[in-house]
C-alpha cells in the first residue's frame, strides 16, 4: 500500500491501515451511489429545466464516464482551490480583513466556512476590485443557493446576454459593461424550476 496513504491517515488521526480505510471509502461507495446512476432521473422535467440552465450536466454516465460524480467532485474542488481566503481577498481589494467580513455579513460578497475560515469563490473579483455590478446580482440571488450552484451561473454561457453578438457567462457580461439588472434578473430564479 502507499506509504503517502499510511501518512496522510496518520496526520489526520485516523487509526486504520490503508486496506482498511479502502474497504470504508469502497462501502460508503456502494452504499450512497445509486445502483444505476441516471441523475435526470432524479429531478422533475422543470427541475432538469432548471439545472441544465446553469450549466449542470444531467446526462447519464456513458460507456468513458465510468465515475459519474467525478465531474462535480472536481467541480467543488476547483471551486475551493481557486477560493481566495479573507486574507486573499482583503490584499487584492487593498483594505483590512474586518471590511471584506463585514461585506460577506452583509452579503455584498459571497462565500462559506471551510473548517472555520470563510472562502470566496474567485468569481467574484476583478482585478483590485470586485465584479461590476456584484452587488445588484448578489442581493437577487435565493439564499438557499449553494456556492456551486451559484459559481456554474456566472460563469456558464446565458443565451440572454450577448456580448458582440455571442452569448456570454454573467460574468463576461458585466465585465463587458452591462446592465447589472439583467444577471440579477436571471440570477433571482436560480433554483426555481422553469
Amino acid at each position: 500500500m502507499s506509504p503517502a496513504l499510511e501518512t496522510v491517515l496518520a496526520k489526520a488521526g485516523l487509526q486504520v491501515s490503508p486496506d482498511e480505510f479502502l474497504a470504508l471509502v469502497t462501502d460508503a461507495a456502494r452504499r450512497l451511489a445509486p445502483p444505476h446512476p441516471e441523475p435526470a432521473t432524479y429531478f422533475t422535467p422543470d427541475q432538469q429545466s432548471a439545472l441544465a440552465e446553469v450549466g449542470l450536466d444531467l446526462s447519464p454516465a456513458g460507456p468513458g464516464d465510468a465515475r459519474p460524480r467525478t465531474r462535480t467532485v472536481v467541480a467543488h474542488a476547483v471551486l475551493r482551490d481557486s477560493a481566495l481566503t479573507v486574507a486573499e481577498a482583503a490584499r487584492q481589494l487593498q483594505v483590512d480583513t474586518s471590511r471584506i467580513r463585514h461585506r460577506l455579513g452583509v452579503g455584498r460578497l459571497v462565500g462559506w466556512k471551510d473548517r472555520g475560515s470563510w472562502r470566496l469563490p474567485a468569481w467574484q473579483f476583478a482585478g483590485s476590485g470586485v465584479l461590476p455590478g456584484l452587488e445588484t446580482v448578489l442581493a437577487e440571488i435565493p439564499s438557499d443557493q449553494p456556492a456551486l450552484v451559484v459559481a456554474a451561473f456566472m460563469t456558464t454561457l446565458q443565451e440572454d446576454l450577448l456580448v458582440d453578438g455571442k452569448p456570454a457567462t454573467p460574468r463576461d457580461w458585466l465585465l463587458a459593461g452591462g446592465d447589472p439588472r439583467r444577471v440579477a434578473d436571471l440570477a433571482s430564479v436560480l433554483g426555481t424550476p422553469a
